[in-house]
């Protein structure tokens, strides 16, 4: 029998918790650590699309990129979204663990998982802990195998990301050797990327005056959106999680979508 702790063990040693940021909320955050599985779902929000399809689908435990309850709730109740989410799941008996920010910076995480498929060779944390053993932290920089314009290396984060769109701040036709890595909402980073020498930031989602920055320092920015910068990681989570637990069902939710649409 395979137990939701057992799983949460596993997913520990992908991403240590030791890597999460201070603020965030990782960890098995509903459930029975001693509660039998036998199906999984991976997601990147529970959403009441992916609860409703964990429930429907009889997923003992999801796997979820984005933690909830994400901040502190003084009541669970039908009155509020989070709490509605958290009854439907309650009642289904379906648990929730999310890895979030350790996923992001552990070393087969997003960020990793970015750098290495946009062609990047040693890729480097843009803030490494100096405490951590493997010296491992947040983002990801290094250099292109080749030199690239700026054009076509968002056709590059398109393509891998299996998107037909995103935004770019900066001249499409320079010269990009060295890039930086940062998914989610990330464009806390630029500072970082700029001391690192990158001539690029990838990360999902930033402010209209972080962009403006980015101008003013001459680093340009590829924004393929939140969602698709970390959405693509969660059906490999799956993968990995049913090549360890091979006598699992285990999948990439099917149901949830990208909340912003081009009009």
């Amino acid at each position: 029998m395979t137990t939701v702790e057992a799983i949460c063990r596993f997913l520990e040693t992908l991403a240590p918790p030791r890597l999460a940021e201070e603020w965030d909320n990782v960890g098995l955050l509903v459930g029975d650590p001693q509660s039998a599985v036998e199906r999984v779902m991976t997601c990147l929000t529970v959403t009441a699309e992916s609860a409703a399809e964990a429930a429907r689908e009889g997923a003992q435990l999801i796997v979820t990129h984005h933690p909830l309850p994400f901040r502190p709730l003084k009541r669970i109740t039908s009155e509020s979204s989070p709490g509605r989410l958290l009854l439907t799941l309650i009642r289904a008996g379906v648990a929730v663990y999310s890895a979030h920010t350790a996923f992001d910076s552990a070393l087969r995480g997003i960020n990793q998982q970015l750098a290495e498929g946009l062609g990047v060779q040693n890729a480097a944390p843009l803030e490494a802990r100096l405490d951590d053993p493997q010296q491992l932290g947040a983002g990801r920089f290094g250099t292109l195998p080749a030199p690239t314009s700026l054009h076509d290396f968002a056709e590059q984060v398109k393509r891998f990301l299996h998107i037909d769109g995103l935004h770019l701040v900066g001249d499409a036709n320079r010269p990009i050797r060295r890039a930086a890595f940062a998914c989610g909402s990330a464009g806390q980073f630029l500072t970082a990327a700029r001391h690192a020498g990158c001539d690029v930031l990838v990360t999902g989602e930033t402010s209209f005056h972080t962009c403006l920055e980015a101008e003013s320092e001459n680093v340009a920015l590829v924004l393929p959106g939140h969602f698709a910068s970390e959405r693509f990681a969660m059906e490999g989570l799956a993968a990995t999680l049913a090549d360890e637990f091979a006598s699992l069902e285990i999948w990439g939710s099917r149901d949830e979508r990208d909340p912003l649409r081009w009009a």
